[in-house]
This record gives structure tokens, sequence and C-alpha cells, in this order.
């Protein structure tokens, strides 16, 4: 991957940035993808944020290697701080587990009512990003499951347009696996699932042997994500 030709993840997460005005992108690893969107001329201006030192040199460098600096800015900031006196249209989190990045949407709050949409990439536990989006008055509005390196990625994108992809009768099922990717179930989201189902009826299989009170609870969630698994896989 390098400035010119992203990952495949990054470029789906490229697809859901806006057309226009300024990208942030936080936790921006070298700044590969403010430095394409702006070098393609998809995004005016870019705002790439680091949490520490040694990747921010390094996405500085990348920026004046393509003489950038004009148009791409490194910033040095924790989560959405980078945005202090800034305004961004475009707000990219991408390549952390979904906890942390509720955490950062949910500390930066305050950078957050000039953006218009939110492309975020979760490596793991994307159901607690939805949950954070729908409890925040974010719309889902678009996902994509994109398998990589043998790792399936979930890329969710959100905005202030009021649309609701949730039923209330399937909520919890919808916000672990994904409304919209329910419905795609391409290849990557099948065999993301067919090897979590796998490893979910192994931990079930040892709830049962250690049975105690304290593994009933834990051995009825198993047993509910198998059947919504089963429903899904057909």
């Amino acid at each position: 991957m390098n400035e010119q030709h992203l990952s495949k993840r990054l470029e789906k997460v490229a697809e859901y940035v806006l057309h226009e005005g300024t990208i942030a992108d936080i936790g921006s690893d070298h700044a590969y993808l403010p430095v394409y969107l702006v070098g393609n001329g998809i995004c005016e201006y870019a705002i790439a944020g680091e949490v520490n030192e040694g990747p921010l040199a390094s996405a500085r460098e990348k920026i004046m290697q393509n003489q950038l600096q004009d148009k791409v800015e490194a910033r040095l900031g924790n989560g959405l701080e980078v945005l202090e006196g800034r305004k961004a249209d475009t707000v990219v989190v991408a390549g952390m587990g979904g906890p942390l990045i509720a955490d950062i949407l949910e500390n930066g709050q305050a950078y957050l009512p000039d953006v218009k949409r939110l492309v975020l990439q979760p490596n793991i536990a994307s159901d607690h990003v939805r949950r954070w989006l729908y409890k925040n008055g974010w719309s889902l509005i678009e996902e994509a499951a994109v398998e990589e390196d043998g790792h399936v990625y979930e890329v969710l994108c959100a905005d202030r347009s009021g649309v609701n992809p949730y039923s209330k009768d399937d909520l919890e099922k919808q916000m672990w696996l994904g409304p919209y990717l329910i419905k795609q179930r391409n290849e990557a989201f099948m065999n993301k699932w067919k090897k979590e189902y796998d490893q979910l009826q192994r931990i079930k299989a040892q709830l049962q042997m250690a049975e105690n009170a304290r593994t009933e609870d834990r051995q009825k969630e198993m047993t509910q994500k198998l059947n919504w698994l089963e429903e899904v896989l057909g």
C-alpha cells in the first residue's frame, strides 16, 4: 500500500468520503488516505491526525514527498482534538477496535456539530460503533464488508439524514451483524460469520462442560447468537 494505491479496506473507506471540503483522518497511519484523497482531487483539504510524535513525523514526511503541504496538514492530538480551531466535512476513524472508535466519538462530541459524515472502519466489535451512532443521532446509511489478507473488515458510513435501517423486532441482531450487511450477504460477510459460528459453537461446548450458575447467562447468549447466524447463513 502507498499513497497512490490504497489497501482494499482503505479503498472502500475512500469511496464513502464526501467529494467536497475537508476530511479529517483520525489515526492517519503515514497520511496515506489524506494524501490519496487530496492528490486525486476527491477532497480539497485534509487533516491527518496522530496522537504520537513518531507517526506524526511519518505523516509529515509523506505529505512533503507528495508536495501537498498547502493542502494536507498533519496535526498532533488525542482523537478529535486535532479539529481544534478547524472544521471537517468528513471524519474518518479507521483501523481501530470498535470500543475505541466509540470512545473517540464520545469524547470528541464537541467537535462533531459541523461534521456532515462519519466513515468508520472498526477492526473488531462493530456493534459498539453502531450502538454509539444509534444513541447519538447519527444515521447509518451504508455498510460494506471487505476481505483482505485473511481478515474481514467492516466499513460503516453515517450522516444526520434521519434514515433508520433497523427494525425494532431484530434490533440486537442487526446491531451485531449490520442491517445492510445482513441483506447484502457478500462473500466476505459470509466468510467472517461462518468462522464466528464455528468459534461460538466451541465456546458453547466449553461452557456446557463447566456448567454452573455463572455460565448460564453466557450459554444463553451463545445460543441466541448461534440462532441468528443460522438464520443468516442458511
